[in-house]
């Protein structure tokens, strides 16, 4: 028989490289209604050394990949273990872990997570659950998003969820309790990446992207480009980025802020028409990007009468950690946590793998 309260940790490691993301949190599902309250979190910054490996994996061979998986494993158990030793966490169910992506293919059946190895569990000595789009590739879906389940089961009271984090996407519920949700753009890849020319780790509150100019013929080669015009499921990943819209980029000699003001302003144009919110709804907008006061100002500019609300800087910045602990506990109970409506799969499922700890160290 399920429980009803879960301690997890959850782990995420996103696109735009911003480091490892931990969360310590109480899950409860009481009479089908689930509800969470988080203890204790924390972000650990990539070394410029990680980065740069995580950032050109993509161009490894497979052998190589695997040494760095191995490597990538045991330093994640590391940064785990530091966790629960600086946060004095004792009471653990597990820790649901994401792992890193270094391939996200869906098209052609493949994608891959580092970090997610059997052998986490022994290094932490914790069950640990992870590898979560894997399966649903598998299946024939996108392996992505897979946050919507958690937004409907933990934020139910917003008609939708925007999530600004190195890619955009967005969840809402459709006619007959049909859960959509589906990327829309790059963000924090891209903007990110123009403010490490100036030695930067971000444009704090858009403040650079403020001062620039728009490039009226750079924003219209961007908002041509055919993946805005696909119907959903559909799902980004940095080969999107390296084939796409790098090369539009390559052909501007433009200044960062001039870079930055374009791209922002493509961003928003392509959330206002791709998030499918009516006026005066409300929709909960997470992910580094909701702290980009001047991206937030031109989505309004563009969405307008939508009500973007911003959570509490904790749910902002763990917010994927939180529901991949979520997705976790769902797994554990057997019970969906991946949605066909989302994904394009065959059919709902419970995703992910189970490792338990083989070695005990006393």
């Amino acid at each position: 028989m399920n429980k009803y309260q879960y301690n997890i940790i959850g782990v995420m490691s996103g696109t735009s490289l911003d480091g490892i993301d931990l969360a310590y949190i109480t899950f409860n599902c009481e009479s089908g209604k689930w509800s969470f309250e988080v203890h204790c979190t924390d972000t650990v910054a990539y070394s410029a050394q990680w980065k740069e490996q995580l950032k050109n994996a993509i161009d490894l061979d497979s052998k190589q990949i695997e040494i760095l998986d191995v490597r990538y494993t045991t330093y994640l158990a590391t940064v785990i273990n530091q966790f629960i030793k600086d946060k004095t966490i004792e009471d653990i169910d597990a820790v649901c872990s994401h792992g890193h992506t270094i391939f996200h293919k869906p098209e052609l059946g493949y994608t891959l997570q580092i970090g997610n190895m059997p052998i986490l569990a022994d290094l932490i000595q914790q069950k640990v659950i992870c590898d979560f789009r894997v399966q649903d590739v598998l299946l024939g879906g996108q392996g992505a998003p897979l946050v919507p389940i958690g937004d409907r089961l933990l934020f139910s009271e917003y008609e939708a969820c925007l999530n600004l984090g190195g890619f955009a996407n967005i969840s809402f519920e459709g006619r007959l309790n049909y859960r959509l949700a589906y990327d829309i753009s790059a963000v924090n890849t891209l903007l990110n990446e123009q403010v490490a020319k100036l030695g930067l780790e971000y444009d704090d509150k858009g403040m650079l992207a403020s001062e620039g100019t728009i490039n009226e013929d750079l924003l219209r080669e961007l908002n041509a480009l055919d993946f805005y015009k696909q119907s959903a499921p559909k799902s980004l990943g940095i080969e999107f980025l390296n084939a796409y819209i790098k090369p539009i980029l390559n052909k501007y000699t433009l200044s960062v802020e001039d870079y930055l003001a374009t791209l922002v302003e493509h961003i928003a144009i392509q959330i206002a028409a791709g998030i499918g919110i009516k006026e005066g709804q409300r929709v909960l907008v997470t992910g580094g990007g909701a702290k980009n006061d001047y991206l937030v100002s031109r989505i309004k500019a563009y969405a307008k009468g939508v009500l973007f609300e911003r959570p509490s800087d904790e749910v902002i910045d763990y917010k994927e950690a939180i529901i991949f602990g979520l997705l976790g506990v769902l797994k554990l109970r057997d019970e969906v946590n991946v949605l066909a409506s989302v994904t394009g799969a065959k059919y709902d499922h419970s995703s992910g793998r189970i490792h338990e700890v083989y070695t005990q160290v006393n």
